[in-house]
């Protein structure tokens, strides 16, 4: 299948997809003109890559990951034993952001909570450039 038929089959925009072959995480045949020609393993390699982008692993380690894992009824199941360490490793610093990024909202609610209430008249622009002018 042709690159519009991938988008179509997909949902992935075309410069992903071509993001993907860059990344070496995809790899179509290429007619003589060029053009790339994708198979039902290529649709089904780029689902893969969805969802473990969509568990928060970066394209490198993609690269690493697609080799060692096999689909099972939908879930991914990997293959190489060394793998499953390499995953808890990412699973601890996907948990790690996780927490900072709930006490930077913590901190945020915090300063949101003490400010002064806004008057109905007074525009949230004006609020901002204050605040900016002091900071």
């Amino acid at each position: 299948m042709r690159m519009k038929e991938m988008v179509r089959r997909t949902g992935v925009h075309e410069r992903l997809l071509r993001y993907y072959e860059q990344q070496g995480l995809l790899a179509p045949e290429r007619l003589p003109s060029g053009y790339r020609v994708y198979s039902e393993s290529d649709v089904e390699m780029v689902r893969r890559i969805r969802c473990l982008l969509a568990a928060g692993l970066p394209t490198s380690l993609i690269a690493q990951v697609l080799p060692c894992i096999r689909s099972d009824d939908g879930r991914l199941v990997p293959t190489c034993p060394d793998l499953v360490a390499q995953l808890r490793q990412e699973s601890e610093r996907i948990t790690r952001a996780i927490e900072e990024l709930q006490a930077s909202r913590t901190m945020l609610d915090t300063v949101i909570a003490a400010a002064p209430l806004q008057s109905a008249g007074e525009p949230e622009a004006a609020v901002v450039r204050s605040g900016s002018r002091s900071g």
